[in-house]
């Protein structure tokens, strides 16, 4: 597929990220190429699209089958009060086109499920789970491990979170395969022993902060930069500020 230029427009709006010698115009050039599947509207996603979007990821994929409840504002920001009761995709996607006119929003109004998280994900390059159940973080995992896709994949509680990306399919630099999902968790915790957030509570800007960290490592794997968090699993402790990374 060909390189796509920047128009004059976008040169203005992403000029932040083209004095970056890390990015510049090609880094730039791959984001607008790019085509990233976000697995949930909710917490984690809304800072994950605003930034990917803002950012200039020419496609941003959105599956979600919930609607937006006014319990969701407090950590939901990329909705609105007077989108209460919609399609959370509809509503992501017009606060989007808002950001950034020059991205393509596709939405997904159904839930990820084993029948269709195969041909989804194969769409997309680059995957971010910001779901909120074990059931959808195995099934993305397992699928983007299938279909040899990057997984960005993060989960909060009450005021702490933590954040890895998983590549299994490819060999770290000791020529063994990197962990996959089930590596760093072999199975799924009993139903019922961890609380809902509805149960429990969450503040809503760890969800933000988790969010954005989320999206700097997609932004990290598109354009090549960095040293993503493959192998590794980022904690984050808020109330004592504190940051940890462990290697598994």
């Amino acid at each position: 597929m060909d390189t796509p230029a920047l128009s004059s427009l976008e040169l203005q709006r992403y000029a932040r990220h083209i004095v970056l010698p890390e990015i510049g115009g090609p880094g730039q050039q791959k984001l607008k190429k790019a085509r990233v599947l976000v697995i949930g509207a909710g917490g984690l996603g809304t800072p994950v699209l605003q930034y990917l979007a803002a950012a200039g990821v020419g496609t941003l994929g959105i599956v979600d089958d919930d609607s937006v409840s006014l319990s969701n504002l407090q950590r939901q920001v990329i909705h609105t009060t007077g989108s209460v009761g919609d399609a959370k995709t509809e509503s992501a996607a017009a606060a989007i086109a808002g950001i950034n006119p020059h991205v393509v929003v596709e939405t997904h109004a159904f839930r990820l499920d084993s029948d269709n998280a195969a041909a989804l994900i194969g769409r997309y390059d680059v995957v971010v789970d910001g779901s909120d159940n074990f059931a959808t973080r195995y099934l993305a995992a397992d699928q983007c491990a299938a279909a040899r896709k990057p997984l960005v994949s993060a989960a909060v509680g009450r005021f702490d979170g933590s954040l890895t990306v998983l590549k299994p399919y490819e060999k770290n630099a000791n020529g063994k395969a990197n962990p996959s999902y089930r590596n760093l968790f072999p199975a799924p915790p009993p139903d019922g022993l961890i609380p809902s957030c509805a149960e429990a509570g969450i503040v809503g800007a760890l969800t933000g902060i988790l969010g954005s960290l989320q999206a700097m490592e997609v932004i990290k794997l598109i354009c090549g930069i960095g040293e993503p968090l493959v192998g590794r699993l980022l904690l984050y402790d808020a109330l004592t500020a504190r940051f940890e990374t462990i290697r598994y």
